[in-house]
């Protein structure tokens, strides 16, 4: 299994993280969780938290909004599980990064998955499907990740998608793999 690019995609609160989790455990017994989030608020601390405290003894957690590419060329456990993409390309857009330079940092982020010798399952929100977003920064945020999906799903060795809590692998071939709860 080593050098496999997972990519699970869908809506929020789809299963699409406990999936991930789930997928992970099988692959080798040693797991990083890589969280992308930057809780700024009382709530989003307790969430995170929680979150941590269901991986303990699973998961080595590493917490990193921005440096993604960085952490995962010195990762060197058996697989690791990135959680989320599109948390990561928002920490970039909100820093002031321009949309061509976080796609470049896609782009080099794909290499860094390709060179990996351990397993990646990549977690991430599909936001194209929604209402065209009323602000310029909200436009920009779903053009950047649909940009940074086309390139991560290309690269990808496997690709699932979740909607209605199930999941639905795309690729290779479409089979549904069960529920999310």
């Amino acid at each position: 299994m080593s050098g496999k690019i997972i990519l699970v995609g869908g809506g929020v609160r789809c299963g699409k993280s406990r999936f991930a989790l789930e997928l992970a455990q099988a692959m080798g017994p040693r797991r990083t969780f890589v969280a992308t989030s930057e809780p700024f608020d009382d709530e989003m601390r307790e969430r995170a938290r929680r979150h941590r405290e269901e991986r303990t003894g699973r998961f080595e957690t590493v917490e990193e909004p921005r440096r993604l590419c960085e952490v995962l060329e010195a990762d060197t456990a058996d697989v690791a599980v990135v959680d989320c993409v599109t948390l990561w390309l928002s920490n970039l857009l909100l820093r002031g990064d321009e949309p061509d330079a976080i796609l470049a940092e896609v782009d080099r982020l794909v290499g860094v998955l390709q060179r990996r010798r351990s397993a990646t399952i990549l977690v991430t929100n599909e936001v194209g499907m929604g209402l065209v977003p009323e602000s310029p920064l909200g436009r920009t945020f779903r053009d950047v990740s649909g940009g940074a999906h086309q390139r991560l799903a290309a690269a990808a060795d496997e690709v699932y998608f979740g909607a209605l809590g199930l999941l639905l692998r795309l690729k290779p071939g479409n089979l549904v793999v069960g529920a999310a709860g």
